[in-house]
């Protein structure tokens, strides 16, 4: 019956357990966070504002340290008191996927620390999931969408599609951690959601990591939420991100038919829309993606006029809608699920054109002082005369072109060569 749970097999013991985890996850990143913010001033590790962040003050970095220690600790309650054999996948090397976790962070951390160039935080990110994927966490198999609970076997390609898969969703955090507690909180929705349907898929293991990951957050966001006195940094925005695609491959499997692609897209919804946008709006201003911009989801909303919070809070709401509707997805069947996701995509597509997601904010500029190429953005006092002589230089353009082939304003044909 619609979301009624069928915790079939499940004892009190294992629900005091889940409570458990949920709990030292919470309180031990709450309590940690203002000892690794007072590390991280001593250590001179600190965002300091600037035209493109939107804090006002320096805020100290490294916030990730309490969320992966909130995130171990409670993984460790779990696996201890479960004992080696407990309800775990028996497919999925432990030691493995916890290097990878290791591994993931420590990337994040040193690139907290001393800035890390893309590329080599790329590697790392490589590294992690090609472990975890050597592990036995794999998608191997993906729904069939046209025969609901069949599935088509990736064969040669289940490692190359599990490390891309991975490192999407390790990225995907990192993109949206631009204003205070939103990336904790969007994490904190999107596990919360993933631990109801791991219950009712029965993996207890992805239950318990997703309720690590919203415990940590939740308690971070104590610190972190409007105005915030830490930021999690990359060494938070990897972890968590690497730790819900871990969890989204860890029950995934166990969801039969369309929901077995659809809902983990849903869940994260946001975060996928804020970087499909960012690759169209970077590709239209003909600069590299991994050119930073203020054109991302947060960044509208403050221009609209939303402060911090408000802001926050819409994309919390946003981020519900599409959670929501994924827990409805899996209850439902194949046709009527299809239809929830369109409508879903549908008001997303609507929310993202009314903010102009996909409009470029950078464009090229040519200094007269240097003779250099720059980027300019709409806070830029010439940012209005830019685009003027952007309009004109196309318009000047387009009439050479014409004139090249032979075509007239009064006569659109080209001329025959004679």
């Amino acid at each position: 019956m619609l979301f009624l749970l069928e915790w079939k097999g499940l004892g009190v013991d294992l629900w005091l357990l889940l409570l458990g985890v949920f709990l030292v996850a919470t309180l031990l990143s709450c309590i940690v966070t203002p000892f690794v913010r007072k590390l991280a001033w001593n250590l001179g590790i600190i965002d300091k504002p600037n035209r493109r962040r939107v804090n006002k003050k320096p805020v100290a970095r490294m916030g990730g340290v309490a969320l992966f220690v909130g995130l171990i600790g409670a993984l460790a309650l779990y696996l201890i008191v479960l004992g080696k054999n407990g309800r775990f996948d028996k497919n999925v090397n432990v030691y493995l996927l916890g290097l990878a976790f290791v591994i993931i962070f420590t990337t994040g951390l040193v690139d907290d620390i001393i800035s890390l160039k893309p590329l080599q935080k790329l590697s790392g990110q490589v590294l992690a999931a090609c472990l975890a994927a050597a592990g036995g966490l794999v998608i191997g198999k993906v729904a069939d969408p046209l025969s609901s609970g069949n599935f088509i076997s990736l064969g040669w390609l289940t490692y190359p599609a599990t490390v891309l898969y991975l490192v999407a969703w390790t990225n995907i955090i990192n993109l949206i951690d631009g204003l205070d507690g939103l990336a904790a909180g969007v994490s904190c929705i999107a596990s919360s959601t993933m631990f109801v349907l791991s219950m009712w898929a029965g993996r207890f293991d992805a239950a318990a990591l997703s309720l690590a990951v919203a415990g940590s957050t939740l308690g971070f966001l104590v610190h972190n939420f409007y105005p915030a006195t830490i930021f999690m940094g990359d060494s938070g925005a990897l972890t968590l991100g690497f730790a819900l695609g871990t969890i989204s491959l860890l029950s995934v499997t166990r969801i039969a038919g369309l929901t077995t692609i659809i809902v983990p897209l849903v869940v994260a919804g946001i975060p996928i829309i804020d970087t499909f946008s960012a690759i169209v709006r970077r590709t239209r201003a003909h600069v590299s993606f991994a050119t930073a911009d203020r054109g991302h989801i947060h960044h509208r909303l403050i221009a609209a006029g939303y402060n911090q919070r408000q802001a926050v809070c819409v994309i919390y709401g946003w981020t519900g809608l599409l959670c929501i509707g994924s827990l409805i997805m899996t209850q439902v069947n194949a046709l009527p699920r299809i239809a929830i996701f369109l409508m879903l995509l549908a008001m997303s597509a609507v929310f993202a054109k009314h903010l102009h997601l996909f409009e470029p904010v950078l464009l090229h500029h040519t200094d007269p002082g240097t003779g250099k190429d720059e980027l300019i953005t709409p806070a830029d006092p010439d940012f209005e005369t830019e685009i003027e002589q952007l309009h004109e230089r196309e318009h000047e353009r387009v009439e050479e072109l014409e004139e090249a082939a032979g075509i007239h304003h009064g006569d659109k044909s080209p001329k025959k060569q004679s």
